[in-house]
C-alpha cells in the first residue's frame, strides 16, 4: 500500500510556477522541491500557495522523481501528478489561468 505524504509549496511568482508545472501528466501536476523520499505511486497531499492566495489542499501521486545529487539538476523533489478530484481540477484550472500565454514558450521547465 502507498504511504501518504504531506508535501507543502509556496510558490512566489509566475517563473517558478512555469518551471513547476507539469502539463503533460494526465490532470497536470507539479514538481515540489523536497528532501523526503518517496516511491513512485506513492499519494500525497500539497499544501499548495499560489503567489499570496489562500493555500489549497490538492491529492495526488508520486509520478517522477529527482534524487538529491541526481542528473542536471540541484533541486531533488518529486512530480506530484494531481488526483482526478474537485481539487485537482481546481489546482489545474487555477494554474493554467495564472500561466495563459506561457506554456506555449520553450523556456526550460524543472522538469523537461
Amino acid at each position: 500500500m502507498a504511504q501518504k505524504g504531506i508535501l507543502s509549496y509556496n510558490i512566489e511568482n509566475k517563473q517558478e510556477l512555469y518551471g513547476a508545472y507539469m502539463p503533460f501528466l494526465i490532470n497536470g501536476g507539479l514538481f515540489v522541491p523536497t528532501k523526503k523520499q518517496f516511491q513512485l505511486g506513492d499519494e500525497v497531499l500539497i499544501l499548495l500557495g499560489l503567489m499570496g492566495e489562500e493555500r489549497i489542499a490538492v491529492p495526488g501521486k508520486v509520478a517522477w522523481l529527482t534524487p538529491a545529487g541526481g542528473r542536471h539538476t540541484a533541486n531533488s523533489g518529486v512530480g506530484v501528478q494531481f488526483s482526478d478530484s474537485a481539487e485537482g481540477q481546481q489546482a489545474q484550472s487555477t494554474i493554467v489561468s495564472l500561466l495563459a500565454g506561457m506554456l506555449d514558450s520553450d523556456k526550460p521547465t524543472r522538469t523537461i
